[in-house]
């Protein structure tokens, strides 16, 4: 992740159709917005989130949304003891279960209901919000009163701000704005030594900073700010040099963008440069990997950093969250870049693909997917952390809903000047307001991350001026612009074009993103190396055999989640997951560590628009390999650590074929190396 910098212009041009056309690193701060900004002393929000359900998913996206509609997020309320509504925490005032796992939940189901705007979603979750409602206390506080060791415990109330914000900002419930003035009053009269005190909320006190900051720039109210330096004071430091105040992963993913947060009330730039360093360092210690994440499985441990380690699927959607956080506060597209790497490449393959079931720990380098304890191999003495389970866990198990709503509602971004950004590339369509309040609709036709164009038409019914922000990836050299089928100028790379022109309904932008084989190398993690095409990070390509398991069974899956009564469990299986095909081999590449014998192969595109399957991926790809025969697994069943450049590799050479890694269950990712100085590298595309 580069370092914060500040917006600068770059270069300009002016074109015969009647647009400028500039190259920038950010967009400006400004005071021409359509939507709550950051109010006055706050400090960033460079991008601004459009309400739920404005930017609509198309192609494969909403294939992922109506898959998870119908998976375990949509059906979980059916599925999960923990969202029985009989005597739950949150839908009475005195009940026994459900405090963590349902605004968990509802955080996800919620904007994936708006999303997708079906009115059986929007009534369950009707049912939910108007429990808290209804059970607001009279000093304020909201939700069940959970307490640790005689303090008041407020972790799930953090959850569930985001919950609520979601619904105001589909609904504007005004009962929102008043519920949570309310409550974040009640948190200014708790003592200090009685706040943030227990493990959870202490580490991620970062989410309630922003709910105050979501509050304040809706209602002004001046009387809250406190509070941000009250939740900061009480936070764990997240400000310590090259050290970070907890190494349990989803914290990690969570927590480290608290400085960022903080800046944001303070404007001191030491804390938004917190935010990066944590970023950094988190991944210089155990990121030494490619799919974006890091080896904590739950926590991360000294020496314990080879890519078969792994991260929970809480805290994939975790950093996702943070990652567009980060975009809207900085403007930064590394965030951007960081999010899709991790959306496509680690998140995709941690569930399967109808999303019934999920694996708990997903890693780059896993030759199997068993329902086995593995440890000390991996952390937690616990079966089922590596199976494909609708109960692998009951956090990742409530809270895996999120991470593709989310990442849809912050595809397009509004700007301070009266524009829009394009963040996250996906098939879409966004209404949004620009200008001085004039609606537009921007429609985005794509196969992005698979192809390589980008089609942008807007659609507006009377001309009207407004700047027009594309993000450019930090792999994307050499890409280019056409407007209305004429080039208008290059593209430079980890930046953005920005286009200000009078648009006209039915102009068209096409952005060209050119994909090109880049390869990375690990030098922590015995110097193995992975392989990139444009936003897709490459895996071996490995038969599977799925196993279909009673996910009743807890030989194979944990036991910390619960059926409701009278669940058929024959509908929710768990799976576990064998290779088909040998996977133990080492990458060949030259002294430039580009892969011998690359070819590229296009294939059609999927009919059912779901690509992240072994079957369906419309990319494919063959380097040379060797085997490597004495890597295989270790004691306790799990992927070995790579093998050291001293271990024997075949000397037959073998055409391997890869596949981007999200569509691989079973992975190998990061590849050991044979390292030829005479071979010969060229690419071949079919």
């Amino acid at each position: 992740m580069r370092k914060c910098l500040l917006f600068v212009s770059a270069a300009l041009w002016a074109v015969s159709v009647s647009a400028s056309v500039e190259v920038v690193d950010r967009p400006p701060l400004a005071n021409q917005a359509n939507y709550p900004v950051y109010r006055a002393p706050l400090h960033g929000g460079r991008l601004l989130k459009l309400p739920v359900g404005h930017v609509q998913p198309r192609g494969w996206l909403r294939e992922l949304l109506v898959r998870q509609r119908d998976g375990l997020n949509g059906q979980l309320g059916t599925v999960s003891a923990w969202l029985d509504k009989r005597n739950n925490q949150w839908l009475s005032d005195g009940g026994d279960h459900g405090w963590e796992e349902v605004p968990y939940w509802l955080r996800g189901y919620a904007s994936m209901a708006y999303i997708l705007n079906e009115d059986a979603l929007k009534t369950e979750a009707q049912t939910w919000f108007e429990g808290v409602f209804a059970n607001l206390k009279a000093d304020g506080f909201l939700g069940p009163h959970n307490t640790s060791n005689g303090r008041p415990e407020v972790w799930a109330q953090m959850i569930m701000l985001w919950a609520l914000q979601t619904y105001y900002e589909f609904t504007e419930d005004p009962r929102v704005l008043t519920a949570m003035t309310n409550y974040f009053k009640w948190e200014m009269t708790v003592a200090d030594d009685q706040f943030l005190e227990d493990y959870w909320e202490n580490k991620r006190g970062s989410d309630n900073e922003w709910s105050v900051i979501w509050l304040y720039n809706r209602t002004g109210d001046t009387s809250l700010l406190p509070l941000i330096e009250k939740l900061h004071r009480n936070t764990a430091d997240w400000t310590l040099q090259r050290d970070l105040p907890n190494w349990h992963g989803v914290n990690v993913a969570q927590g480290f963008r608290e400085p960022a947060t903080y800046y944001v009330y303070t404007g001191d730039e030491k804390m938004l440069q917190a935010a990066y360093d944590n970023q950094a360092y988190m991944r210089e210690r155990y990121g030494q990997v490619p799919g974006g994440m890091y080896g904590a499985d739950e926590n991360a441990r000294k020496g314990y950093i080879d890519p078969r380690q792994g991260a929970e699927t809480c805290a994939l959607v975790e950093q996702m969250a943070s990652d567009e956080i980060m975009m809207g506060i900085t403007g930064d597209p590394a965030w951007a870049d960081h999010c899709e790497d991790v959306a496509f490449n680690t998140f995709t393959a941690s569930m399967m693909p109808d999303m019934r079931g999920l694996r708990y720990i997903t890693s780059p380098n896993m030759a199997v997917t068993d329902g086995k304890n593995h440890a000390p191999s991996i952390d937690n003495s616990l079966r089922g952390m590596l199976s494909m389970s609708p109960f692998s866990s009951r956090c990742c198990q409530h809270n895996h809903g999120m991470g593709w709503p989310y990442y849809t509602e912050h595809l397009v971004m509004a700007t301070t000047d009266g524009g829009l950004a394009t963040m996250l590339y996906a098939p879409s369509e966004t209404s949004a307001l620009v200008a001085d309040g004039q609606q537009v609709r921007l429609t985005e036709d794509t196969r992005y991350p698979f192809e390589e164009d980008v089609t942008l038409t807007i659609h507006t019914t009377a001309p009207v001026e407004f700047p027009l922000y594309l993000r450019i990836p930090a792999w994307a050299e050499g890409a280019t612009l056409m407007l209305n089928g004429e080039q208008v100028s290059p593209a430079s790379s980890s930046k953005y074009l920005c286009i200000t022109r009078e648009w006209q309904d039915g102009d068209i932008v096409t952005l060209h993103l050119p994909m090109q084989l880049r390869s990375r190398v690990w030098p922590e993690n015995k110097s193995s190396v992975s392989f990139d095409y444009g936003p897709l990070t490459l895996s071996l390509h490995i038969g599977e055999e799925y196993r279909q398991r009673d996910s009743r069974d807890h030989e194979i899956v944990q036991d910390d989640s619960h059926w409701q009564d009278g669940v058929d469990a024959s509908l929710w299986p768990a799976y576990e997951i064998f290779a088909t095909t040998p996977w133990n081999y080492a990458a060949v590449v030259d002294d430039q560590n580009r892969p011998q014998q690359f070819t590229v192969t296009r294939r059609e595109w999927p009919a059912d628009d779901y690509p992240f399957t072994l079957d369906a991926v419309p990319l494919t790809f063959t380097i040379a390999g060797q085997r490597v025969p004495a890597w295989g697994f270790d004691d306790t069943g799990m992927t070995d650590t790579l093998p050291s450049m001293f271990r024997p590799r075949d000397t037959e050479k073998e055409t391997l074929q890869l596949v981007p890694m999200g569509a691989a269950r079973l992975r190998i990712a990061a590849f050991p190396r044979v390292v030829e100085t005479d071979v010969t590298t060229d690419c071949v595309e079919d």
